[in-house]
């Protein structure tokens, strides 16, 4: 990995995976032991509509609003 001129670096693809890290987040970096270490800057509360733009095209299940309805039912 390479420092620009700017003081900029790219975080691996990878890396950004196991953090669940996405465009626009905003990351720390905390020295500890000599070392520098990437970690998640504390994310405020999203809004409603926040949450549901995050969670677009991520599901993986398909079920009816019937299904789901009788899934969620006190019963």
């Amino acid at each position: 990995m390479r420092i620009t001129s700017k003081g900029r670096i790219t975080i691996p693809q990878q890396v950004r995976r196991e953090l669940g890290l996405e465009p626009g987040d905003e990351v720390e970096i905390v020295v500890q032991g000599g070392c520098a270490v990437i970690v998640p800057a504390t994310r405020p509360a999203q809004s409603g509509n926040g949450v549901v733009a995050s969670s677009l095209e991520r599901g993986d299940v398909v079920l009816s609003t019937d299904q789901i309805m009788a899934l969620t039912s006190i019963g």
